[in-house]
C-alpha cells in the first residue's frame, strides 16, 4: 500500500493479481462432466471415468499405474487435496510433491481438477468437481463473482478469510526469510468487510447498446460492468449509474478500446468518507469532452452531493489510469479529507488511501513500531502524499519525508500546512541518495519507516538504511513475499524482527497489508 502508487492504473477491489473467472461449482452438471472427461471401459462394460490420485504410496515402494508428476500433461485430471490459500487466492495441494494452484479451491477441500498449465516447479488446474467441501465455503453475495475477478475470496466466510491472510504472512516468513518463531500478531479486520472502497476508477465501454462501467477480464476485451460492486462506497456505485445514464441520455461517444474511437475512457469517482461529498474525474481520450456544458450541468442535477467535476485528458496506450491535464469543469480543485486529526485537500489524481477505517488502524500499529518519544528525527522513504510522516509528526522532534514524484512532494507539503504541521518536512528524490547524504552532514535517523510499491524495496536504499543505523525501522508492506525477502536482507545487517502486525485492508481480496517492527541489534 505504498503512497507513492499516485496514478497508477488499479482496479475495482486494488491489485487485482491473479484472477479467477467463470467457475460455479454447483452448475457443473453430470452431462458436462461425462463430455469432458475420457472414459474406460470397466467391470461389466460400464464407463469408468479416469483419474490421476496423488495417494501416497508405502516406504520404498513406487506405485505402478500412478505417473509421476512430472510426467503429467496439460488437460489431463488429477485429484488434489488443498492444503492452503495462496498469495493470490487459489488453492493450493500438492500432486506427489510438486505444488499444484487451484482457482476457486479452499483448504480442506478434495478437487477433481483439469491441469492446466505445467511448470518445471508447479501445475495450474481449474476445478471439474468438489469431491469434499469444505465448511468454509459460502455462495459468494456478488452476482457477477466468477466473471469479474477483481475480488478473489468472496466464496470463503470473512473468519476464512482472515485466516488464510494471516496464513499468508506466515508462510511468507517461514519460506522467504526462514523465520520459523516469528510473533505474528493476529490480523486486524473489518466489522463490516463490505462498502469500504472510497474511489471508483472504471473503464467505460459498450455491452450491445448499453453503456458499461467495470474492469476488463483479464487477457480479453471484454468489460464486465461492476457499477454496482458490494465492496465500493454505495455513494460512489451511485455516482457511478448516474454518470452512465447522463452520458446515455445526451447521447455522449464512450471509448473503444478495439476501434480507439469514442471520447469518454474512464469514470473516476471519489468520496469523502468524512463530509460525503464527491469528486467526479472524466477521463477522455480526446482533447474535447462533447458537449460539456450540458454534461456538466445534467450531473449537476443528478448528483447534488458533487463538488468537484473535472475533466482529464489521456490520449496515449500507458496504463496509467490519468493523463497530465486536468481541468476543473465546475466546483472546487481539491476535495477535503481527513484521517484522525490529519487533513489533506485532494485533487482529482491525488492518491489516498482508499479503506481509511483500516488506515487508521494500520498508522495506529506503525506509530507503535515507531516508538516514538518526541525527541526522534523519522525519515519516510517513500512518503507520498505524506500520510505516514503527518500521522507521526505530532509524536517526533523532526519527520523528513523523500518522494520521487513531484506532485506528490506538493500535495504532501499542502497536507502538512492545512493540517498545521511545521516539524514535517518533504523532499524530492532517491532515498537511496538523500539519505547517505544526509548522514555524511551529520543528520542521522533515529527512525526509518518504509512503505514501498508490491516490488518491495530497492537493494540500495536497503543497504544506505543499514549503513545509516536507525534504532528502529518500520516497514509497511502489500506483499508478504517481498516484505519477508527485505527483511532478510535486513536481519544480515544487524536488525531483528520484534513483531509483524497483518491488517485487513481490502476484505473480499486476496491482498493483505503488514507492519513490521525491526530494532537495531548492533
Amino acid at each position: 500500500m505504498a503512497e507513492n502508487k499516485q496514478n497508477k492504473a488499479k482496479g475495482a477491489a486494488g491489485d487485482r493479481g491473479t484472477e479467477q473467472r467463470d467457475f460455479n461449482p454447483a452448475g457443473v452438471r453430470r452431462a458436462k462432466r461425462q463430455a469432458a472427461h475420457p472414459k474406460e471401459t470397466g467391470k461389466h462394460g460400464k464407463s469408468v471415468e479416469k483419474w490421476h490420485r496423488a495417494a501416497p504410496s508405502k516406504k520404498g515402494l513406487s506405485p505402478k499405474t500412478e505417473p509421476s508428476a512430472e510426467s503429467v500433461k496439460a488437460g489431463e485430471k488429477i485429484v488434489v487435496t488443498i492444503k492452503r490459500i495462496g498469495i493470490n487466492g487459489e488453492g493450493v495441494g500438492y500432486y506427489r510433491r510438486k505444488a499444484v494452484f487451484v482457482h476457486g479451491a479452499l483448504p480442506e477441500e478434495v478437487v477433481k481438477a483439469k491441469v492446466t498449465r505445467v511448470e518445471p516447479g508447479y501445475l495450474t488446474a481449474e476445478i471439474l468437481e468438489i469431491e469434499k467441501k469444505s465448511p468454509q465455503r459460502k455462495e459468494p453475495p456478488c452476482p457477477i463473482y466468477y466473471k469479474c475477478g477483481g475480488c478473489q475470496i468472496q466464496h470463503m466466510t470473512y473468519e476464512a478469510q482472515l485466516q488464510a491472510k494471516e496464513e499468508i504472512v506466515r508462510e511468507s516468513f517461514q519460506r522467504y526469510a526462514k523465520l520459523e518463531t516469528l510473533l505474528i500478531r493476529p490480523i486486524i479486520g473489518m466489522d463490516n468487510p463490505w462498502g469500504y472502497r472510497n474511489k471508483a476508477q472504471l473503464q467505460v465501454g459498450r455491452e450491445g447498446k448499453d453503456i458499461v462501467a467495470g474492469l476488463y477480464a483479464m487477457g480479453t476485451h471484454r468489460l464486465i460492468d461492476i457499477s454496482g460492486c458490494p465492496i465500493q462506497h454505495p455513494v460512489v456505485n451511485r455516482v457511478i449509474e448516474q454518470v452512465k445514464e447522463v452520458l446515455e441520455e445526451l447521447d455522449i461517444p464512450v471509448y473503444d478500446e478495439r476501434t480507439r474511437e469514442g471520447a469518454i475512457k474512464t469514470i473516476v469517482a471519489r468520496v469523502g468518507q468524512t463530509s460525503g461529498k464527491v469528486q467526479l474525474t472524466l477521463i477522455t481520450a480526446t482533447d474535447r469532452l462533447p458537449d460539456s456544458r450540458r454534461l456538466v450541468g445534467h450531473l449537476r442535477a443528478r448528483l447534488p452531493m458533487a463538488t468537484t467535476i473535472a475533466h482529464n485528458i489521456h490520449k496515449g496506450k500507458s496504463p496509467l489510469v490519468f493523463g497530465s491535464k486536468t481541468v476543473i469543469l465546475w466546483g472546487e480543485e481539491q476535495l477535503e479529507e481527513s484521517l484522525g486529526d490529519v487533513r489533506f485537500a485532494l485533487s482529482p489524481r491525488a492518491f489516498f488511501q482508499l479503506n481509511p477505517e483500516q488506515t487508521v488502524k494500520l498508522y495506529n500499529a506503525v506509530q507503535e513500531a515507531a516508538g516514538l518519544n518526541g525527541s526522534e528525527l523519522v525519515v519516510d522513504a517513500y512518503c507520498g502524499t505524506g500520510t505516514i510522516g503527518l500521522w507521526l509528526a505530532p509524536f517526533a522532534r523532526e519527520v523528513r519525508g523523500i518522494e520521487l514524484i513531484p506532485e506528490a512532494v506538493a500535495d504532501a507539503r499542502d497536507n502538512a500546512k492545512s493540517t498545521g504541521v511545521d516539524n514535517a518536512h518533504f523532499y524530492e528524490g532517491r532515498a537511496e541518495q538523500l539519505l547517505p547524504e544526509w548522514v555524511n552532514r551529520g543528520i542521522r535517523p533515529d527512525v526509518v519507516v518504509v512503505d514501498p510499491p508490491r516490488t518491495g524495496c530497492e537493494r540500495p536504499l536497503l543497504d544506505a538504511i543499514i549503513k545509516a543505523k536507525p534504532k528502529r525501522m518500520v516497514y509497511v508492506s502489500c506483499n508478504p513475499a517481498t516484505l519477508a525477502k527485505d527483511c532478510q536482507v535486513l536481519i544480515s545487517g544487524g536488525y531483528k524482527i520484534e513483531w509483524a502486525q497483518p491488517v485487513d485492508m481490502f476484505p473480499q481480496t486476496s491482498h493483505v497489508e503488514c507492519v513490521c517492527s525491526l530494532v537495531l541489534q548492533r
